[in-house]
């Protein structure tokens, strides 16, 4: 009876068994493992929607991509977002996928020793990641070529004392982050993960990512019976009174030990409810908790969906799409540095949501000083007039971040002639006034890259009268005046919970990626600007 329910409850798209699309594609699988853990079974593996038994793909070269139709990451991809629930556990899945590709661990506080045809990164507040691979015949003054993406994405985020209750129910203090479209957190299972001080026994203290993968909070909405005028008036929600997740009821027990604290001036940060689970979750003690930083998440898993399973469905595809589809084009493409001139570098940055003013953010200095520390490592090997600088000169950056594909029922907000579909292509995003850094240059050497291989481009250009967002390009064109292209996989409702994108942009995207590591040294000789 429990396997039929099972059968019953499998959503059509996932197979209990490996199987093959019609497009020879390995279709979405799971294992028996996560069954017995969604039957309540006691957990043996992890949750993920991506099959853990697909065949291996080939790996990209040097020469060029691999137009294999079978070779595809997006099953890697749906593992990346299933582990990376915040900024900072996407970084942590980085560098584990770095240091099992052989790249080597540094430390911005320590000196480097680098060597031509090494492959090394470092991070920042593990929530941002800076990781390159030097040409083997690579000569002081030469570029580098990198795409630059970000790890973050709108959340909630626990306020420093989250601990609150009002009309019998224990609830959890939050504060928006970024411009997320707040009513779609409504109604969902939520629960906590990011990082966590702990006191050890030695007096010491240890940083510590959590993550609590079964749901714990949740935002309910008003009955409509209640307000009747929702429908025709639109959802409206203060963010400060209505936006507040659900913990627990409020028992008499809990309610005379908040008074024995109150009484005693010794009210806690947080609740003791949910300092029990983060506890029970790291197999520490409550009174070892120093200090946490943690987002509110949607725990349903990332997967594929659509009748042809086309679609992927998943939060935080801004821009933990681009992330996965850079660095794994940087691993795979690493293999081979013999005949390489450039460093070959990828940038994830935190704090784009928000400005990316902050010392993990795009607007600090991070990645031009890592270049500059390359350079200057490398520089008693051919000397010469300021490195550094003709090193920018010689650059190339591609902006990575997720552009807006044309929805269906709202056409007419974007331009008539820019109109970006989903599994139409990557999307070079242009606007005059730069709140994107491309020009007509940087758009065209971009697009030679996708052209060796036959690969489809897109172009977005907002409205006259609708204003522009932004990204990470200006901020880093600007810096020390790198060449720079903004481009991103097209998606569907950018900033909600959930979010949707197409499943072969995402190879696409990779496949660029991986050519822009391979040919953007050839394509860079055959264009002259300022001789």
């Amino acid at each position: 009876m429990a396997l039929r329910c099972l059968q019953l409850l499998r959503p059509p798209h996932l197979s209990l068994h490996k199987s093959y699309s019609p497009l020879g594609l390995p279709r979405v699988s799971i294992s028996d493992a996560t069954w017995r853990r969604l039957s309540g079974s006691p957990p043996s593996s992890r949750l993920l929607c991506s099959s853990s038994d697909q065949p291996q793909l080939p790996q990209a070269t040097d020469e060029g991509v691999n137009q294999n139709p079978q070779k595809s990451i997006v099953g890697d991809l749906l593992d990346y977002l299933n582990e990376s629930w915040t900024q900072f556990h996407a970084t942590a899945e980085a560098k584990r996928q770095l240091l099992a590709a052989g790249f080597e661990l540094l430390n911005e506080s320590d000196d480097w020793d680098l060597q031509p045809g090494g492959r090394y990164f470092f991070t920042r507040n593990m929530s941002c990641l800076i990781a390159f691979s030097i040409g083997q015949k690579y000569k002081v003054g030469n570029g580098f070529h990198i795409i630059a993406a970000h790890t973050d994405s709108p959340c909630l985020k626990l306020k420093p004392r989250s601990a609150s209750s009002k009309s019998g129910y224990l609830t959890v203090n939050v504060q928006t982050y970024g411009g997320g479209l707040w009513h779609t957190w409504f109604d969902r299972d939520l629960s906590l993960a990011g990082r966590v001080i702990l006191r050890d026994g030695n007096g010491s203290f240890q940083h510590r990512l959590v993550r609590v993968k079964r749901p714990l909070l949740r935002v309910p909405t008003l009955a409509i019976h209640l307000d009747r005028t929702v429908n025709s008036d639109g959802f409206k929600p203060n963010l400060e009174t209505h936006l507040v997740p659900l913990l627990a009821t409020k028992t008499e027990e809990i309610q005379t030990k908040s008074e024995e604290r109150t009484n005693s001036n010794k009210s806690p940060h947080h609740d003791s409810l949910l300092l029990n689970a983060l506890s029970e979750e790291m197999g520490c003690k409550c009174e070892e908790i120093m200090a946490m930083e943690l987002n509110v998440c949607d725990t349903q898993p990332s997967c594929l969906g659509g009748v042809k399973n086309e679609f992927i469905f998943s939060g935080r595809l801004d821009n933990l799409a681009s992330c996965y589809c850079a660095l794994r084009s940087l691993i795979d493409s690493s293999n081979g540095l013999s005949d390489e001139t450039t460093v070959r570098m990828v940038a994830l940055f935190d704090n784009e949501e928000v400005g990316s003013n902050s010392m993990q953010g795009a607007g600090a200095p991070t990645m031009f000083q890592a270049i500059r520390r390359i350079v200057d490592n490398l520089v008693h090997q051919s000397m010469g007039e300021a490195a550094f600088e003709r090193a920018i000169r010689s650059s190339f950056l591609v902006s990575a971040d997720m552009a807006h594909g044309v929805h269906p029922n709202f056409s007419d907000k974007h331009e008539e002639h820019h109109r970006p579909g989903l599994q139409k292509g990557l999307v070079i995003k242009h606007n005059a006034n730069q709140r994107y850094a491309t020009s007509a240059v940087t758009a065209f050497l971009f697009k030679q890259v996708a052209e060796i291989h036959g690969l489809p481009i897109q172009e977005f250009v907002v409205r006259n009268d609708m204003g522009c967002g932004s990204t990470i390009g200006p901020i880093l064109a600007s810096g020390v005046g790198i060449r720079t292209v903004d481009c991103g996989i097209p998606q569907l409702s950018m900033h909600s919970v959930r979010e949707i994108c197409g499943k072969e942009d995402i190879d696409n995207a990779y496949k660029i990626f991986s050519s822009f590591f391979g040919n953007f040294s050839e394509i860079d000789k055959k264009l002259s600007v300022d001789f």
